[in-house]
Protein backbone atom coordinates (compact mmCIF):
# COMPACT_ATOMS: atom_id res chain seq x y z
CA UNK A 1 0.00 0.00 0.00
CA UNK A 2 1.17 3.28 -0.97
CA UNK A 3 2.02 6.08 2.26
CA UNK A 4 1.70 8.71 -0.47
CA UNK A 5 -0.56 11.29 0.99
CA UNK A 6 -3.78 12.03 -1.92
CA UNK A 7 -5.48 15.27 -1.35
CA UNK A 8 -8.59 14.01 0.44
CA UNK A 9 -6.00 12.14 2.76
CA UNK A 10 -4.48 15.93 3.34
CA UNK A 11 -7.99 17.69 3.78
CA UNK A 12 -8.80 15.07 6.28
CA UNK A 13 -5.84 15.44 8.67
CA UNK A 14 -6.38 19.56 7.91
CA UNK A 15 -9.89 19.36 9.00
CA UNK A 16 -9.05 16.89 12.07
CA UNK A 17 -6.00 19.42 13.19
CA UNK A 18 -8.42 21.95 13.17
CA UNK A 19 -11.13 20.26 15.40
CA UNK A 20 -8.74 19.78 18.07
CA UNK A 21 -8.58 22.16 21.00
CA UNK A 22 -5.70 24.07 21.68
CA UNK A 23 -4.38 22.12 24.86
CA UNK A 24 -5.25 19.15 22.87
CA UNK A 25 -2.58 20.31 20.04
CA UNK A 26 0.08 21.77 22.63
CA UNK A 27 -0.22 18.47 24.20
CA UNK A 28 0.67 16.35 21.06
CA UNK A 29 3.00 18.94 20.17
CA UNK A 30 4.93 18.22 23.77
CA UNK A 31 4.82 14.86 23.05
CA UNK A 32 6.35 14.67 19.75
CA UNK A 33 8.74 16.95 20.59
CA UNK A 34 10.02 14.65 23.63
CA UNK A 35 9.79 11.50 21.26
CA UNK A 36 12.28 13.65 19.41
CA UNK A 37 14.73 14.57 21.82
CA UNK A 38 14.90 10.62 23.20
CA UNK A 39 15.42 9.84 19.57
CA UNK A 40 17.94 12.22 19.54
CA UNK A 41 19.78 10.95 22.87
CA UNK A 42 19.83 6.73 21.85
CA UNK A 43 22.91 5.57 20.56
CA UNK A 44 22.67 5.27 16.62
CA UNK A 45 23.87 1.73 14.47
CA UNK A 46 26.52 2.99 12.68
CA UNK A 47 27.10 -0.37 11.01
CA UNK A 48 24.36 -3.68 9.91
CA UNK A 49 24.98 -6.84 9.15
CA UNK A 50 23.48 -10.51 8.82
CA UNK A 51 24.76 -13.32 11.30
CA UNK A 52 24.58 -16.43 9.43
CA UNK A 53 24.71 -19.30 12.04
CA UNK A 54 23.56 -22.63 10.25
CA UNK A 55 19.80 -21.78 8.95
CA UNK A 56 19.51 -19.19 11.24
CA UNK A 57 20.10 -15.48 10.04
CA UNK A 58 20.44 -12.73 13.08
CA UNK A 59 20.36 -9.04 12.59
CA UNK A 60 23.66 -7.52 13.74
CA UNK A 61 24.98 -4.11 14.72
CA UNK A 62 27.65 -2.12 15.82
CA UNK A 63 26.41 1.08 18.18
CA UNK A 64 27.86 4.29 17.97
CA UNK A 65 29.46 3.95 21.29
CA UNK A 66 31.06 0.73 20.18
CA UNK A 67 28.82 -1.80 21.57
CA UNK A 68 28.22 -5.15 19.43
CA UNK A 69 24.17 -5.55 19.91
CA UNK A 70 21.96 -8.07 18.02
CA UNK A 71 18.28 -7.45 17.34
CA UNK A 72 15.34 -9.24 20.13
CA UNK A 73 14.17 -10.97 17.84
CA UNK A 74 17.09 -12.41 16.43
CA UNK A 75 18.06 -13.75 20.46
CA UNK A 76 15.07 -15.39 20.53
CA UNK A 77 15.42 -17.06 16.95
CA UNK A 78 19.10 -18.31 17.65
CA UNK A 79 18.17 -20.53 20.38
CA UNK A 80 14.80 -21.74 18.28
CA UNK A 81 12.68 -20.28 20.17
CA UNK A 82 9.39 -19.95 18.04
CA UNK A 83 6.16 -17.40 18.17
CA UNK A 84 6.04 -14.27 19.07
CA UNK A 85 4.68 -13.69 22.69
CA UNK A 86 6.27 -11.08 24.37
CA UNK A 87 9.63 -11.43 22.42
CA UNK A 88 13.00 -12.07 24.28
CA UNK A 89 11.75 -11.32 27.28
CA UNK A 90 9.86 -15.13 27.23
CA UNK A 91 13.87 -15.92 27.95
CA UNK A 92 14.46 -13.86 31.12
CA UNK A 93 11.90 -16.34 32.87
CA UNK A 94 12.51 -19.51 31.29
CA UNK A 95 13.30 -22.10 33.54
CA UNK A 96 16.57 -22.81 31.81
CA UNK A 97 17.80 -19.64 32.17
CA UNK A 98 16.28 -19.17 35.99
CA UNK A 99 17.74 -22.50 37.48
CA UNK A 100 21.08 -21.23 38.02
CA UNK A 101 19.50 -17.82 39.28
CA UNK A 102 22.10 -15.95 37.23
CA UNK A 103 19.69 -12.33 37.70
CA UNK A 104 22.24 -10.54 36.10
CA UNK A 105 21.44 -12.28 32.97
CA UNK A 106 17.58 -12.25 33.49
CA UNK A 107 17.65 -8.37 34.28
CA UNK A 108 20.09 -7.55 31.35
CA UNK A 109 17.27 -9.46 29.20
CA UNK A 110 14.72 -7.50 30.77
CA UNK A 111 16.21 -4.38 30.17
CA UNK A 112 17.08 -4.50 26.21
CA UNK A 113 19.32 -1.56 24.75
CA UNK A 114 17.51 0.95 22.71
CA UNK A 115 18.87 2.49 19.88
CA UNK A 116 18.31 3.96 16.59
CA UNK A 117 18.40 1.36 13.74
CA UNK A 118 17.10 1.27 10.67
CA UNK A 119 13.84 0.64 9.17
CA UNK A 120 13.20 -0.42 5.81
CA UNK A 121 11.41 3.11 5.43
CA UNK A 122 14.69 4.55 6.01
CA UNK A 123 12.88 5.93 9.16
CA UNK A 124 14.94 7.02 12.58
CA UNK A 125 13.44 4.49 14.34
CA UNK A 126 13.68 3.17 17.99
CA UNK A 127 14.92 -0.60 18.18
CA UNK A 128 15.52 -2.78 21.28
CA UNK A 129 18.70 -5.24 21.07
CA UNK A 130 21.08 -6.69 23.42
CA UNK A 131 25.04 -7.21 23.69
CA UNK A 132 26.04 -9.64 21.73
CA UNK A 133 27.62 -11.57 24.80
CA UNK A 134 24.41 -11.83 25.76
CA UNK A 135 23.46 -14.54 23.32
CA UNK A 136 26.45 -16.45 24.22
CA UNK A 137 25.44 -16.57 28.01
CA UNK A 138 22.10 -17.09 27.11
CA UNK A 139 23.72 -20.60 24.99
CA UNK A 140 25.81 -21.24 28.51
CA UNK A 141 22.92 -21.58 30.72
CA UNK A 142 21.04 -23.74 28.29
CA UNK A 143 23.63 -26.12 28.39
CA UNK A 144 24.06 -26.24 31.79
CA UNK A 145 20.18 -26.77 32.18
CA UNK A 146 21.13 -29.87 30.03
CA UNK A 147 23.97 -30.77 31.75
CA UNK A 148 21.80 -30.43 35.26
CA UNK A 149 18.99 -33.13 33.39
CA UNK A 150 16.78 -30.26 33.63
CA UNK A 151 15.66 -30.69 29.57
CA UNK A 152 12.02 -32.13 29.70
CA UNK A 153 10.38 -31.09 27.11
CA UNK A 154 11.24 -31.46 23.05
CA UNK A 155 11.13 -27.81 23.26
CA UNK A 156 13.94 -27.56 26.28
CA UNK A 157 15.77 -30.04 23.57
CA UNK A 158 15.58 -27.98 20.71
CA UNK A 159 17.03 -25.18 22.44
CA UNK A 160 19.46 -26.88 23.31
CA UNK A 161 20.44 -28.61 20.24
CA UNK A 162 20.57 -24.44 18.80
CA UNK A 163 22.92 -23.45 21.68
CA UNK A 164 25.61 -26.37 20.99
CA UNK A 165 25.59 -24.96 17.95
CA UNK A 166 26.17 -21.73 18.58
CA UNK A 167 28.89 -22.51 21.14
CA UNK A 168 30.86 -24.50 18.87
CA UNK A 169 30.63 -21.75 16.56
CA UNK A 170 31.97 -19.23 19.26
CA UNK A 171 34.76 -21.25 20.30
CA UNK A 172 35.99 -21.05 16.71
CA UNK A 173 35.50 -17.66 16.26
CA UNK A 174 34.21 -15.26 18.85
CA UNK A 175 31.27 -13.65 18.83
CA UNK A 176 33.04 -10.28 19.07
CA UNK A 177 34.53 -11.23 15.41
CA UNK A 178 31.83 -12.40 14.06
CA UNK A 179 29.96 -9.62 14.60
CA UNK A 180 32.72 -6.84 13.20
CA UNK A 181 33.09 -9.43 10.12
CA UNK A 182 29.42 -9.28 9.58
CA UNK A 183 29.03 -5.49 9.92
CA UNK A 184 32.18 -4.57 8.25
CA UNK A 185 33.41 -2.21 11.41
CA UNK A 186 36.64 -4.26 11.50
CA UNK A 187 37.38 -2.21 8.54
CA UNK A 188 36.42 1.30 10.55
CA UNK A 189 38.26 0.90 13.61
CA UNK A 190 40.46 3.38 15.33
CA UNK A 191 43.78 3.87 13.03
CA UNK A 192 45.99 3.70 16.34
CA UNK A 193 43.91 0.55 17.65
CA UNK A 194 46.48 -1.76 15.52
CA UNK A 195 49.85 0.42 16.80
CA UNK A 196 48.20 0.22 20.23
CA UNK A 197 48.30 -3.76 20.35
CA UNK A 198 51.85 -3.86 18.61
CA UNK A 199 53.28 -1.43 21.27
CA UNK A 200 52.21 -3.73 24.09
CA UNK A 201 53.74 -6.68 22.27
CA UNK A 202 57.01 -5.91 21.12
CA UNK A 203 59.61 -4.11 23.28
CA UNK A 204 61.85 -1.25 22.27
CA UNK A 205 65.04 -2.93 23.29
CA UNK A 206 66.32 -6.35 22.84
CA UNK A 207 65.42 -8.47 25.76
CA UNK A 208 67.86 -11.04 27.70
CA UNK A 209 67.60 -14.89 26.41
CA UNK A 210 65.12 -17.21 27.57
CA UNK A 211 64.56 -20.47 26.89
CA UNK A 212 61.40 -20.26 25.01
CA UNK A 213 60.06 -23.06 22.77
CA UNK A 214 59.56 -26.41 24.63
CA UNK A 215 61.79 -29.69 23.22
CA UNK A 216 57.65 -30.77 22.87
CA UNK A 217 57.81 -28.74 19.91
CA UNK A 218 60.20 -29.53 17.90
CA UNK A 219 59.84 -32.91 18.45
CA UNK A 220 56.48 -32.89 17.05
CA UNK A 221 57.07 -30.67 13.83
CA UNK A 222 59.95 -33.36 13.16
CA UNK A 223 57.56 -35.88 12.99
CA UNK A 224 54.88 -33.80 11.51
CA UNK A 225 57.34 -32.61 8.71
CA UNK A 226 58.21 -36.76 8.34
CA UNK A 227 61.66 -35.98 9.77
CA UNK A 228 63.62 -38.25 12.63
CA UNK A 229 64.24 -36.87 15.84
CA UNK A 230 66.00 -36.22 16.93
CA UNK A 231 68.86 -35.97 14.30
CA UNK A 232 71.43 -38.42 14.59
CA UNK A 233 74.29 -36.36 13.51
CA UNK A 234 73.59 -33.11 15.45
CA UNK A 235 70.45 -33.11 18.06
CA UNK A 236 70.74 -29.19 17.98
CA UNK A 237 70.21 -29.25 14.14
CA UNK A 238 67.06 -27.55 12.79
CA UNK A 239 66.34 -27.21 9.09
CA UNK A 240 66.57 -23.68 7.86
CA UNK A 241 63.03 -23.73 6.54
CA UNK A 242 61.32 -24.47 10.16
CA UNK A 243 62.08 -20.31 10.84
CA UNK A 244 59.31 -20.22 7.92
CA UNK A 245 57.20 -22.71 9.08
CA UNK A 246 57.58 -21.12 12.60
CA UNK A 247 56.04 -17.78 11.51
CA UNK A 248 53.39 -19.10 10.23
CA UNK A 249 52.27 -21.30 13.04
CA UNK A 250 53.63 -18.57 15.78
CA UNK A 251 53.88 -14.98 15.35
CA UNK A 252 51.17 -14.65 12.74
CA UNK A 253 48.86 -15.93 15.51
CA UNK A 254 49.53 -14.41 18.25
CA UNK A 255 48.59 -10.40 17.34
CA UNK A 256 47.72 -8.61 13.68
CA UNK A 257 50.68 -7.31 12.13
CA UNK A 258 53.48 -8.78 14.60
CA UNK A 259 55.76 -10.37 12.78
CA UNK A 260 55.94 -7.70 10.44
CA UNK A 261 56.85 -5.47 13.29
CA UNK A 262 59.32 -7.52 14.95
CA UNK A 263 61.46 -8.03 11.80
CA UNK A 264 61.53 -4.76 11.44
CA UNK A 265 62.92 -4.45 15.30
CA UNK A 266 65.27 -6.73 14.70
CA UNK A 267 66.95 -5.31 11.58
CA UNK A 268 68.34 -2.65 13.60
CA UNK A 269 70.27 -4.96 15.80
CA UNK A 270 73.95 -5.62 15.11
CA UNK A 271 73.84 -9.15 15.01
CA UNK A 272 70.85 -11.73 14.24
CA UNK A 273 68.77 -12.65 17.40
CA UNK A 274 66.11 -14.97 18.25
CA UNK A 275 62.09 -13.16 17.05
CA UNK A 276 60.90 -13.79 20.52
CA UNK A 277 63.87 -11.49 22.07
CA UNK A 278 61.93 -8.57 20.65
CA UNK A 279 58.51 -9.44 22.03
CA UNK A 280 58.00 -7.26 25.92
CA UNK A 281 58.07 -9.28 28.83
CA UNK A 282 54.88 -8.10 30.15
CA UNK A 283 52.80 -8.92 27.25
CA UNK A 284 54.51 -10.43 24.22
CA UNK A 285 56.32 -13.13 25.82
CA UNK A 286 53.69 -14.41 28.61
CA UNK A 287 51.32 -14.39 25.32
CA UNK A 288 54.03 -16.06 23.33
CA UNK A 289 54.53 -19.35 25.36
CA UNK A 290 50.57 -19.82 26.45
CA UNK A 291 50.23 -19.94 22.38
CA UNK A 292 53.38 -22.47 22.02
CA UNK A 293 51.42 -24.44 25.06
CA UNK A 294 47.91 -24.40 22.51
CA UNK A 295 50.00 -25.39 19.58
CA UNK A 296 52.01 -28.22 21.40
CA UNK A 297 49.19 -29.81 22.33
CA UNK A 298 47.32 -29.28 18.49
CA UNK A 299 50.82 -31.04 17.09
CA UNK A 300 50.01 -33.93 19.42
CA UNK A 301 46.89 -34.53 18.03
CA UNK A 302 47.94 -34.54 14.59
CA UNK A 303 48.14 -36.64 12.29
CA UNK A 304 50.62 -35.38 9.50
CA UNK A 305 51.39 -31.22 8.79
CA UNK A 306 48.63 -30.76 6.81
CA UNK A 307 46.32 -32.26 9.77
CA UNK A 308 47.77 -29.87 12.04
CA UNK A 309 47.59 -27.18 9.92
CA UNK A 310 43.87 -27.63 9.23
CA UNK A 311 42.94 -28.05 13.69
CA UNK A 312 45.55 -25.01 13.62
CA UNK A 313 43.48 -22.85 11.39
CA UNK A 314 40.36 -23.56 12.78
CA UNK A 315 41.33 -22.31 16.68
CA UNK A 316 44.29 -20.00 16.58
CA UNK A 317 43.57 -18.48 12.54
CA UNK A 318 46.31 -16.60 11.15
CA UNK A 319 45.73 -12.40 11.74
CA UNK A 320 43.79 -11.07 8.27
CA UNK A 321 42.40 -14.52 7.51
CA UNK A 322 38.21 -14.80 7.27
CA UNK A 323 37.58 -18.76 8.32
CA UNK A 324 33.58 -19.59 7.32
CA UNK A 325 31.89 -20.13 10.37
CA UNK A 326 30.62 -24.20 9.83
CA UNK A 327 28.18 -25.15 11.90
CA UNK A 328 26.48 -27.85 10.47
CA UNK A 329 29.72 -29.20 9.49
CA UNK A 330 30.47 -32.28 12.55
CA UNK A 331 34.07 -32.24 14.43
CA UNK A 332 36.73 -33.88 12.30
Amino acid sequence: MSNKKTPANAAGGVARAKSLSPERRREISAKAIAAKKEIASLPKATHFGTLKAGDMEIACFVLDDGRRVISGRGLTAAIGMRGRGQGAARIAGHKLIKHNENNALSLAIEAPIKFVGKSPKGLNTPSDGYEATVLQEVCESILLARDKGLLVTEQDRRYAVHADILMRGFARVGIISLVDEATGYQRDRAKDALAKILESFVAKELQPYMKTFPIDYYEHLFRLRGLAYPPEQNPSFRPQYFGRLTNDIVYERIAPGLLVEIKKQAAKDEKKAHLHRRLTQEVGHPKLKEHLASVTTVMKLSRDYPDFIGKLNMIHPRFGDTLALDLDEPDR
